[in-house]
């Protein structure tokens, strides 16, 4: 599996068979336009920095909320974790994925609000690869983020939605990187991901946006 990160809550999850891409983010964001083909996008919850489907090329299946999806290789579970507390607000709503291809169990948690319930964490499983929100303003901040690892108890750790050059409005990484006692290092291209090359503990693995 490979993981590369476009911006924003935007990946590219490249398998031996299939490409996923989650939450595509629409032109007014300041990030350059995701130019990319996917067989799969996932959409987190309707807000044009997350549910710009239309511009991922290769005719890809949608996967917009809750429920489980079994495409080609790929097992997807969608589990409801509100945007807010309050969900009684539709535009709200908020879906985190968890999925398996390759014999890797990744998590995008897409706009939490919250800390997973106990339920939710039972749902999660034991996953292995977690992309979390860690700048705050319409999500979880560096120090609720750095909680959700700990309950959810990862191998990497790939924090999302934070503050770039083009993303100003949010904190930055390195408040992350110290909730979870780590230092600053330098981004990496991709992450390349292997049920082989796993650590033991849970590893932060920082990378550079490339649309």
């Amino acid at each position: 599996m490979e993981v590369t990160w476009l911006g924003h809550s935007c990946f590219k999850i490249k398998g031996k068979e299939v490409t996923v891409v989650t939450d595509p983010y629409d032109p007014s964001l300041p990030y350059p336009p995701v130019e990319t083909a996917a067989d799969i996008v996932t959409l987190s919850h309707h807000h044009p920095g997350h549910n710009w489907a239309q511009g991922v090329g290769g005719n890809p299946r949608i996967v917009d909320g809750p429920g489980e999806y079994e495409i080609a290789t790929v097992f997807i579970t969608g589990i409801r974790i509100s945007h807010n507390p309050d969900q009684n607000k539709g535009h709200q709503v908020n879906t985190a994925y968890l999925i398996e291809m390759d014999e890797i169990k990744l998590c995008h948690l897409g706009d939490i609000g919250q800390l997973p319930s106990p339920q939710q964490v039972e749902e999660l499983g034991n996953l292995q690869v977690l992309l979390v929100p860690v700048g705050g303003i319409a999500t979880i901040d560096a120090e609720m983020a750095a909680k959700t690892v700990r309950l959810l108890n990862p191998k990497i750790v790939i924090p999302m939605h934070y503050q770039t050059e083009v993303a100003t409005w949010l904190e930055p990484v390195d408040k992350f990187l110290k909730e979870m006692g780590l230092k600053e290092s330098p981004p990496e291209t991709k992450a390349i991901i292997t049920p082989a090359n796993l650590p033991s503990e849970t590893q932060v693995v920082i990378l550079s946006y490339h649309p």
